[in-house]
């Protein structure tokens, strides 16, 4: 009895001194609070681990939340501590419910872009046939801009209203200042335009990642879709920024909407003596020979003539425009290496009737009429 005597009155001055500094305890009241919190994020993270182990997305995602969470689990239990003490300051409870809105938002961009990045490394585009990698990737990056934009201007309105001066300064704006709204509603109608465009864009998707689309006159190819603009990767390694807004506003190519498949042209210039089944032949074995090829089309034809020379257009078809340029450059170089080593005579000529002038001493007579004089092509202006 002497010693639990003792021990009483050994506490006794802690508890007077407790009783008389309330900082004491809202120190205390802070520090456990905190406490209490990490081991519950800890004991949150090792059960939510082991449950999702044997899924990929869910453990991608609990990485990607582990530092939010963090934070957010301590802050919810020192905010609900504190809200019990009297002692805390109305201003630091306001601090505290942003600092919790705030970090809730960043818990729900970390787990988009979780998603996001797993449905990339789901869907590679380094496959021979990825329209499907194409459209899922699409839809996951614009989808996961956009969601990213809604959630952090949630998470900004929410943190706004929990000020009571600013929800108030908002409300006498938006009651007494119309046309100061309807600036900003134009000030605001090229975000919310990209934003509503990108979401049109997952939806509908008249582009995606990696297509290949002639925009501005040029050929590129589709590399990044942000929330506000897209990125076009040029053939001589320029790139292209354009807003979202044009592809919804504007018409523009897409050469891979459903299919890489293309069909190229080639077009030459020959005389009309130059007979067409050696050419067609040479043509058949050109393009057995080149390996760009895909076997389905390979035409010859006479489409155009003037008074010099008549058009031929090749037509040959390969799996996509990247190979499609170098078979028409082969197929280019090939008929007219053939031609000039098999039938120079029938390269394009300009002919020139000459007239003998009256009274003029007599011209030993030719064989024709045309005479015929190697020319450099047709002119400029021919089609």
């Amino acid at each position: 009895m002497d010693v639990g005597a003792a021990k009483v009155a050994a506490m006794i001055p802690l508890i007077d001194f407790w009783h008389a500094h309330p900082w004491a305890r809202l120190g205390a009241t802070i520090v456990v609070a905190l406490l209490l919190g990490a081991l519950l994020h800890r004991l949150v993270y090792l059960v939510l681990r082991r449950l999702t182990r044997d899924r990929d997305v869910a453990t991608d995602m609990l990485q990607r939340a582990s530092a939010p969470m963090g934070w957010l689990v301590p802050l919810i239990t020192l905010t609900v501590a504190l809200r019990m003490s009297p002692m805390v300051p109305g201003l630091v409870q306001h601090v505290l419910l942003a600092a919790l809105i705030g970090t809730a938002t960043w818990l729900g961009v970390s787990c988009i872009g979780a998603l996001e990045s797993w449905m990339v490394r789901e869907y590679p585009l380094d496959t021979a046939d990825n329209l499907r990698a194409r459209r899922v990737q699409t839809q996951a990056r614009v989808l996961g801009r956009a969601g990213d934009v809604v959630l952090v201007l949630i998470g900004a309105a929410l943190i706004l209203m929990t000020i009571p001066g600013v929800r108030q300064i908002g409300t006498s704006l938006l009651a007494s200042a119309g046309v100061a709204g309807l600036a900003l509603g134009f000030a605001a109608k090229p975000v919310l335009g990209n934003l509503i465009a990108g979401l049109q864009i997952a939806l509908a998707q008249p582009i995606r990642l990696d297509d290949v689309v002639i925009i501005e006159g040029e050929w590129g190819r589709i590399e990044e879709i942000t929330g506000t603009y897209v990125v076009v990767r040029i053939w001589d390694e320029r790139r292209l920024v354009v807003p979202l807004n044009y592809f919804i506003e504007n018409p523009f190519q897409n050469w891979t909407r459903t299919t890489s498949q293309l069909i190229g042209s080639v077009f030459l210039w020959l005389d009309y003596r130059m007979p067409m089944e050696p050419l067609r032949a040479e043509l058949q074995r050109l393009c057995k020979q080149a390996p760009q090829w895909d076997g389905r089309v390979c035409v010859l034809q006479v489409t155009d003539a003037n008074e010099q020379a008549m058009q031929l257009r090749v037509l040959v078809s390969t799996v996509d425009s990247g190979t499609g340029w170098d078979l028409r450059c082969f197929v280019r170089e090939g008929l007219i290496a053939f031609v000039q080593a098999n039938y120079p005579q029938h390269l394009p000529l300009r002919r020139t009737e000459l007239h003998q002038a009256e009274g003029a001493a007599s011209v030993p007579a030719r064989s024709g009429p045309l005479l015929a004089q190697p020319a450099d092509g047709p002119s400029a202006g021919s089609p």
